[in-house]
């Protein structure tokens, strides 16, 4: 859940009244979202039809968005997420507490004893999304923030699990964590946000950058400069839905069938076969979080 660059009062208002963009062309060659919040989306934007969740599924895999991964917050979301990919087997889960939600916790030691009792959940396949957010939390947060995004560290490491990382102006400081904890084996920078020297520096280490809906927003040059530069065996694509909505439909809610806005953007940008970056994509997938199936 990363909504930079910051949506104005009517972006959020329209996103909030449920206008949904219309469905774009379907991909040949099926992906997945790597990131998406379905009960936030539900929450916020409104989803018409009997079962949201199999609305906004059904909808996705019409466009070849065939399989997603759900996102926890906190423990409540994690739980949600869990819960839905042991169920659903288009869905896995990712469980954690969002590095803004950990500071404002009464306790947070127990709040990761939660997180790690999910994360041995069989369809529960990463710790995320953690990390570090000096954007929206103060100094007098960022103590419980770092701890939190250590303990994440640990966890993803005993479980096997990916690290999915929620990094907002705080490129220097999530590196320096990584390095001095020791890094999973698989990391994963959802709504990558850098530019290209810190893109060049994550290709190195091996993590794999994921890319939204910003890298089709004008003033995301830099973004598109590191997009470029990321071979497409480390690339990802997500919605971080119902947030970071694609133009031409920014400000209205984002979801999972909007990833072919997003992909196309991505082969425009880096001048690659859509069709064989999606096949990479999706292969990154697998790698990633292992299988759906």
């Amino acid at each position: 859940m990363n909504t930079q660059p910051s949506e104005s009062r009517k972006q959020r208002s329209a996103r909030r009244a449920g206008e949904f963009p219309p469905p774009p062309e379907p991909l040949a060659v099926p992906v997945f979202d790597s990131h998406t919040h379905l009960d936030i989306t539900i929450h916020e934007a409104g989803v018409p039809g009997g079962d949201p969740v199999e609305t906004l599924i059904t909808q996705a895999a019409k466009a070849g968005v065939d399989r997603l991964v759900q996102v926890g917050v906190d423990v409540a979301s994690s739980r949600w997420g869990a819960e839905l990919a042991a169920r659903h087997p288009s869905v896995l889960a990712t469980v954690a507490l969002h590095p803004n939600e950990a500071p404002g916790l009464a306790d947070l030691d127990e709040a990761l004893r939660e997180i790690e009792a999910l994360a041995g959940e069989p369809r529960v396949r990463g710790l995320g999304e953690t990390g570090l957010d000096t954007f929206r939390t103060g100094e007098e947060g960022r103590a419980a923030q770092e701890a939190s995004f250590r303990a994440h560290i640990a966890i993803a490491k005993r479980y096997g699990k990916a690290l999915v990382i929620h990094d907002r102006d705080a490129h220097q400081d999530v590196l320096r964590v990584l390095d001095e904890e020791g890094a999973p084996e698989t990391v994963v920078l959802h709504c990558f946000s850098g530019d290209a020297e810190f893109a060049a520096e994550c290709v190195r280490r091996g993590f794999y950058l994921s890319f939204a809906g910003t890298v089709t927003f004008a003033s995301a040059g830099a973004l598109r400069e590191a997009a470029a530069l990321t071979p497409p065996a480390q690339m990802l694509v997500e919605t971080d839905a119902p947030f970071l909505t694609p133009v031409p439909y920014r400000g209205r809610p984002n979801a999972s069938y909007l990833i072919p806005v997003t992909v196309r953007a991505l082969a425009g940008v880096t001048g690659r076969d859509l069709d064989e970056l999606c096949a990479a994509i999706s292969a990154n997938g697998e790698r990633v979080f292992g299988s759906w199936g």
